[in-house]
């Protein structure tokens, strides 16, 4: 008698991610028009200032990636929702797989993404102060060292992660009843009309400052890593209690 091979989880994982690699391409094209058009909206300056006594004046203008930066934010955030929704998971009928399966591709998809997005964006930012020091004949110092671009990437990376997690645990609550389509807009502008109602800091200041305020790199790592685990969890648990097409 004879018995079809079993396929492993992680071969097939392997296969499924390699395939959303191939059939999510445009989520990249979409990054580098996202990134070029905050490198466009970067060229003034994030922030500028003068002194001056006399004859002699002096403008400072600082060139930071922190718009690319909060654009590739938001790109990685709406990724995270888009590769959750009905037609990207109709992709996967091809193959032998199982809700853990996708999910752990999905993961390992938005991990590569969040990758290519810290170290484009950074780059970008570098290549910033570069065009503006050859075109505009400015002179440019720079306040960090050549050697903190890794841990800039590093930082880019994790915030990434963290989007990516929020976006795909938002994408799973949405498949799993398309009233959170309206609740979680609602609940992030109901908190903020309750804190300025209160005069208090809304809840998620207190959530956004709980990570980027942090100063310690371990805690700062551990913070991520635990919180992008929970949620990605959680979303893979709510996806398995979805139907599965057969």
């Amino acid at each position: 008698m004879m018995s079809l091979p079993k396929a492993s989880l992680i071969d097939v994982v392997t296969k499924q991610y390699l395939y959303k690699l191939k059939a999510n391409i445009d989520a990249f094209s979409s990054l580098i028009g996202i990134q070029l058009l905050a490198l466009l909206l970067s060229f003034t300056g994030s922030t500028s200032s003068s002194m001056g006594g006399g004859d002699v004046s002096v403008e400072i203008q600082y060139f930071t990636a922190d718009v690319i930066i909060i654009f590739t934010l938001i790109w990685s955030l709406v990724t995270a929702i888009t590769i959750t929704t009905k037609p990207n998971r109709k992709h996967e009928f091809s193959f032998v797989t199982n809700r853990l399966s996708s999910s752990l591709s999905n993961i390992m998809f938005l991990v590569t993404s969040c990758i290519i997005g810290g170290v484009t964006s950074i780059l970008a930012g570098n290549l910033l102060r570069v065009v503006n020091y050859l075109f505009y004949k400015r002179d440019y110092y720079s306040l960090s060292d050549d050697s903190h671009i890794i841990n800039e990437m590093a930082v880019a990376f994790l915030y990434l992660v963290l989007m990516s997690s929020i976006g795909y645990i938002i994408g799973s609550l949405v498949q799993l009843n398309k009233i959170f389509v309206f609740l979680i807009p609602a609940f992030v502008v109901g908190t903020l009309i309750w804190g300025g109602y209160t005069q208090k800091e809304p809840f998620l200041t207190d959530v956004f400052q709980f990570y980027v305020l942090e100063t310690i790199p371990f805690l700062f790592v551990l913070k991520i890593v635990l919180t992008s685990g929970v949620l990605f969890t959680i979303a893979i648990q709510i996806f398995n209690r979805l139907e599965v097409r057969r």
